[in-house]
């Protein structure tokens, strides 16, 4: 599966309970998305979330269904820094 970077902008501070993200969890693995993990900033108003995916499109669904965000879908491809000896 590809790789995605999704911007999520919310209106107010975000506070996800753990039944929220286990909400989030359950309607990803029926639209197929795999939910890696999320960045979330200072303010609390937008988070930077890794998927895996096999579209955007995956994504839109599953973020609809469960009623939150996903303004910009961008994919991705994985670099790190070379390891250190």
């Amino acid at each position: 599966m590809a790789l995605f970077v999704i911007e999520r902008n919310f209106a107010e501070q975000l506070e996800l309970s753990t039944d929220a993200a286990r909400l989030v969890t359950e309607i990803n693995a029926d639209v197929g998305v795999h939910w890696l993990f999320s960045f979330l900033s200072a303010d609390k108003k937008k988070t930077y979330c890794l998927y895996e995916a096999p579209n955007p499109e995956a994504i839109r669904e599953a973020a609809r269904r469960a009623h939150i965000p996903a303004d910009v879908i961008i994919e991705v491809t994985e670099m790190r820094p070379p390891a250190l000896a």
